[in-house]
């Protein structure tokens, strides 16, 4: 599973995984003990999680929630200390420290709240979300062991 299967549905707190898409909407399980499945329709609110990014004062201007998240399981390996009942000052330092570009005055801290707690659920529901994908590392290393092999035959030709 990757960030492009988990959706979030805004007035409710759990992330669900995307089941299939259906005429009217999607079909949706929650991603907690439970899985209870429920159809998301056009008048629900969902967001796909690999669609959703953080507002940075850099010249991106933002920055994909996936790689935030990559970031904070890189520094802390599925323990953040954090919940919704961290103080502001905690969260805020917190997603300061994970990334420093965030734009303070767009990023309130309802929304580092979801970050902290979209990670704990992503931690134990899908883990592979958040692991590297070796198979396109092995790929970029094998593209640049044959582009200096092209250079040496097309040295060869002249």
């Amino acid at each position: 599973m990757d960030f492009s299967d988990i959706a979030s549905v805004s007035g409710k707190g759990n992330l669900f995984k995307i089941i299939q898409p259906t005429r009217t909407g999607v079909v949706l399980e929650s991603m907690d003990e439970h899985k209870k499945k429920m159809v998301a329709t056009m008048h629900n609110k969902v967001s796909i999680l690999s669609e959703i990014s953080i507002y940075t004062t850099d010249s991106e201007g933002a920055v994909p929630l996936e790689d935030v998240m990559k970031k904070i399981h890189q520094e802390f390996d599925g323990d953040t200390d954090l919940d919704k009942n961290s103080s502001p000052e905690e969260l805020k330092s917190f997603l300061k420290f994970v990334l420093p570009e965030y734009d303070e005055s767009r990023v309130y801290v309802s929304d580092i709240k979801k970050v902290v707690s979209w990670y704990d659920q992503i931690v134990k529901q899908a883990p592979e979300a958040l692991a590297e994908k070796k198979k396109e590392k092995k790929e970029e290393k094998k593209k640049a062991a044959k582009k200096p092999a092209a250079k040496k035959e097309e040295a060869k030709g002249e």
